[in-house]
């Protein structure tokens, strides 16, 4: 039985796994385990796609896709609009890749420009069936404005396709949204995650680099005294519709820090079963991103069948004792 001082420190570790909010972390955290923080649950997708040694799967569709939240336009909308600019039908790759480096195109969401390229580290190849870059960039950049407020005007948008993994089955388009071809420390960066065939939001961050100094470490008085954020989790999941239609609780979920800012994650439960991590900064209570209960429940599922897969691989070690009994172990 684990003492208080021992789920405390449980707590601690768990918080400070896998905190940069501005790319999905390149190794498995915890992956199915909500305490382990919001960019826990995602850890095993490769940064940009580009990492070496990681296997990739078949897209498979498990989880149906969950309704659109509202104000955001359908792909089929979004690249009208797009056309409609001039740039984005000369541009459409038709279902293919462009090559890492591309000048890309600029686009619109909504009134603000911003410009689309696909990453130098990107190495997948959309299918016929996938979203195009430009389709892909435009809903995430919609995703972006209408849940995180972002309003900035004349961002590069950097692309990346992955047709799944082995703890995230399922294809995706990964948009990393800067000022610059750089992204500095003391910059503010976003970051969408969506579905690459349905567009459907997996996952929202921004990492916000403050200007000053604050105490990064675990501050266990939020375990009881979280108001303020369970608040603000259940407006914007409400508003937003996260967890598909009203929210029945909001529950203390875990603590860590990206940058240099501290931060809180939620857990909002929706009265029909949905959940969804929302994570705000301890310093100013700005929100900073989220994760959707579909990508929860896909990362779930495919850890399960991975541990599942290596029981039955494990061969069963027996050894007999001197009074003639046998064990096993794997």
């Amino acid at each position: 039985m684990k003492t208080e001082k021992n789920r405390n420190a449980q707590k601690k570790s768990d918080g400070r796994k896998g905190r940069r909010f501005g790319k999905i972390a390149a190794a498995v955290v915890a992956v199915s385990s909500i305490s382990a923080g919001i960019f826990g649950l995602m850890a095993e997708i490769t940064t940009e796609a580009g990492l070496s040694g990681v296997e990739k799967i078949p897209t498979s569709y498990h989880v149906p896709a969950a309704t659109a939240i509202p104000e955001v336009q359908t792909a089929e909308d979004m690249a009208k609009n797009n056309r409609e600019s001039g740039d984005a039908a000369e541009n459409k790759s038709g279902g293919t890749d462009r090559e890492a480096g591309d000048n890309g195109s600029d686009e619109t969401a909504g009134e603000k420009n911003y410009h689309v390229s696909m990453s130098s580290l990107n190495t997948g190849t959309p299918t016929s069936i996938d979203l195009t870059m430009e389709e892909a960039a435009a809903l995430g950049m919609k995703y972006l404005q209408d849940i995180m407020g972002f309003d900035e005007e004349g961002v590069n948008v950097y692309m990346s396709y992955n047709s799944g993994t082995e703890t995230f089955p399922r294809a995706f388009w990964d948009g990393d949204v800067r000022f610059g071809e750089e992204v500095l420390t003391d910059d503010d960066t976003w970051n969408f995650f969506i579905d690459a065939v349905t567009g459907e939001l997996f996952m929202l961050s921004c990492t916000e680099t403050l200007d000053v100094d604050v105490p990064l470490g675990y501050d266990s008085s939020l375990e009881n005294n979280y108001g303020v954020y369970a608040d603000a989790a259940k407006a914007l999941a409400e508003r937003c519709n996260l967890v598909g239609g009203p929210v029945r609780e909001v529950k203390y979920g875990s603590q860590g820090y990206g940058s240099n800012n501290p931060d809180i994650t939620m857990e909002v439960y929706g009265e029909n079963g949905q959940m969804a991590l929302l994570s705000f900064s301890r310093y100013n209570q700005r929100f900073l991103g989220l994760i959707t209960d579909t990508s929860r429940v896909i990362t779930d599922r495919a850890m399960e069948d991975l541990m599942k897969e290596s029981e039955e691989a494990t061969d069963w070690q027996t050894e007999t004792l001197e009074d003639g009994s046998v064990i096993q172990w794997r």
